[in-house]
């Protein structure tokens, strides 16, 4: 097995590693007359040579240049850099997007304050909206008449579910018939025009000439710039800011 370099008078063949290509002089002799499998002392790799001096053909594929095997594996790093730094970017950007999903969801009543077209797509894809912070409660309704005039009055409080001091919107009601539609509508306001965390506001709402036909109301609250206050008998209030998504609806109507 020829593994180092040798220096001697009897030495006329030189062996050449197939792998890194380190050479090696060799006597004849150490290789024999039917050849033998010798062992590179640089790189470990086995190959056998035949008398000749050469390798047996067909036995192994040359191997690449050193240098070359070097530029291999430095393009190979630089692969996996790069692979590695678009997974990350991937990752990075989906968490983002992930983040800027989940605020969005949480905060949305805020959202809609802001930007009120966006209560649409919230519905759409199954999330409540309430724009205003203000929920209904202790809806009482009555029908009278004044003379022969019917009235109907409703009155009621909107609390502040919101997480801060909130403007007070309007209040709409809408008189509808057993099918369903609006038979008669009157805006008034919340007194007071702004509440805080967990206040409450009320409002009263009386609709005279109410059809006989109207079978049930419905509350919801509006912009008041976009719905004002219905001029008319309604008790003195004030408004501002809140949630057209909100609605309640009372049946049967009052005797």
């Amino acid at each position: 097995m020829v593994n180092g370099l040798n220096c001697g008078k009897d030495q006329d063949m030189i062996l050449t590693c197939p792998q890194c290509e380190t050479q090696y002089f060799a006597e004849d002799s150490t290789i024999g007359e039917s050849g033998r499998t010798v062992k590179c002392a640089a790189c470990g790799h086995n190959w056998f040579v035949s008398p000749e001096g050469g390798a047996l053909p067909n036995t192994a594929a040359p191997a690449p240049a050193a240098h070359e095997v070097y530029r291999e594996r430095v393009r190979e790093q630089r692969r996996r850099k790069s692979r590695f730094a678009s997974l990350l970017s991937w990752i990075v950007t989906a968490s983002v997007f992930f983040a800027l999903g989940v605020t969005a969801i949480i905060f949305r009543n805020d959202v809609v304050k802001i930007w009120p077209e966006a209560a649409t797509a919230y519905r759409q894809v199954g999330f409540t909206v309430n724009r205003f912070g203000l929920e209904f409660s202790e809806i009482e309704r009555s029908r009278t008449f004044n003379d022969t005039v019917p009235v109907v009055t409703v009155t009621g409080q909107a609390t502040n579910v919101a997480r801060s001091k909130v403007d007070t919107p309007n209040v709409q009601v809408k008189l509808k018939d057993e099918r369903g539609n609006t038979v008669a509508t009157r805006v008034s306001a919340i007194t007071p025009r702004n509440l805080g965390k967990g206040q409450a506001g009320s409002f009263i709402v009386v609709l005279e000439q109410a059809p006989v036909e109207s079978f049930k109301i419905e509350l919801s609250f509006v912009d008041p710039d976009e719905v004002p206050v219905t001029p008319g008998p309604t008790a003195p209030a004030a408004a501002d800011d809140s949630d057209d998504s909100v609605a309640n609806e009372i049946g049967s109507p009052a005797e």
